[in-house]
């Protein structure tokens, strides 16, 4: 396993390097007393642990942890830190563990042990990553669904574990703690009872998963667990990837861009309000409206003004309030003649916009309903 030191005090070197030294399986690839040149070697370099102190010139440790967050990278981060209370810090940005000074042997080799433990479990998570022949459906967009190639659809044994498999999703194979997911899950429970309760819906979930085959790809190690991603097809990682490939659409690809757009079937989790989802129902959901309003664009443009106004119409019930959309309704109706449309439609939006938010329509909407309607009036 690869480590990096991070401490600005030289002694402190020694003693990590010291007592690392005795462990097996552990290799100090980077020792540094600034967060600059730290920051750089983890962007270029592969890091399983970092050991960091807290408490350093210029940046510290936790403002260092919050940027290597902000980056994207997941790398396991040990705050060594003189004050205990400086452990709630280290869980607001993901911290693995964290050490209080003097470090002890025995301490540190629990925390590297805990370490080593979870890099085999990953290292497992991948290797099961084999090409299947039979895929599993599992839906989010509009519901939590599970669907074998024969049709047989999931009985969830409770609510929680069809969240806790939402969730699991979510993370997208990352392993994720235990502490983490009660927070997040049986939040504002009792510890105790929070913990029963997330062994009851983790069997729960083991059940569901063992009559499709998947019981292996909900995996724990080490108080985490994971959902691996193989012989699964996941909907709203389908069409995320798909939107990604299609960020230009023309009549080369017009058809798969439909195709595309019929598989968003309604908002992540449907009408599961789970708050720990809030961001990415609406991240999923505003790249939603962006495909489709390009898409629409080319239909446009194509002369397939009856599809985009179907789509559009789509967008509109989705969000009433969507100017950008609205104005690429008034478009197509103007594209068809249909002066009553665009007339009807215009004053249902300036409504809907007065007594939903109290104002009127943007005067870029104004305009272009101005322009439109001068042109099916010449």
């Amino acid at each position: 396993m690869k480590v990096l030191l991070i401490d600005d005090e030289k002694a402190m070197h020694l003693i990590m390097k010291r007592m690392l030294a005795k462990i097996a399986d552990i290799e100090i690839v980077g020792i540094f007393q600034e967060t600059g040149s730290a920051f750089a070697y983890l962007m270029n370099h592969e890091v399983d642990l970092v050991f960091l102190d807290i408490s350093m010139p210029r940046e510290s440790g936790v403002e260092f942890a919050e940027r290597i967050r902000e980056s994207g990278l997941h790398t396991k981060l040990v705050f060594i830190t003189s004050h205990k209370e400086y452990a709630l810090f280290a869980f607001d940005v993901d911290a693995f563990d964290y050490i209080v000074k003097p470090v002890m042997q025995e301490r540190l080799q629990k925390t590297v042990q805990k370490a080593l433990a979870e890099k085999r479990s990953e290292n497992l998570l991948r290797s099961m990553q084999k090409p299947a022949s039979e895929y599993i459906a599992l839906s989010c967009l509009g519901g939590i669904d599970i669907q074998s190639n024969n049709g047989v659809r999931v009985k969830w044994k409770s609510s929680k574990s069809a969240e806790l498999l939402g969730y699991l999703l979510i993370h997208k194979g990352r392993l994720v703690s235990r502490s983490k997911i009660i927070e997040d899950l049986f939040g504002g429970m009792a510890q105790k009872n929070a913990e029963v309760y997330l062994n009851t819906t983790v069997y729960q979930l083991r059940k569901v998963l063992e009559a499709y085959g998947l019981k292996e790809n909900l995996h724990s190690e080490s108080n985490h667990y994971a959902f691996s991603l193989n012989q699964v097809h996941v909907d709203f990682l389908s069409f995320e990837e798909g939107c990604r490939q299609l960020a230009i659409i023309d009549e080369t690809n017009l058809r798969q861009a439909l195709e595309l757009e019929q598989k968003y079937t309604g908002q992540l989790f449907g009408e599961r309000a789970f708050s720990w989802a809030w961001n990415e129902v609406e991240r999923l959901s505003l790249m939603y409206t962006s495909f489709t309003q390009r898409l629409s664009v080319s239909l446009l443009q194509s002369g397939e003004v009856n599809t985009a106004i179907r789509l559009l119409l789509k967008l509109m019930a989705h969000n009433e309030i969507d100017e950008e959309s609205f104005m690429l309704l008034m478009k197509a109706w103007a594209m068809q003649d249909n002066k009553e449309a665009l007339v009807k439609n215009y004053s249902q939006f300036s409504d809907i916009l007065h007594r939903e938010i109290g104002i009127k329509p943007s005067s870029e909407t104004a305009d272009l309903y101005k322009k439109l309607l001068s042109g099916l009036n010449s």
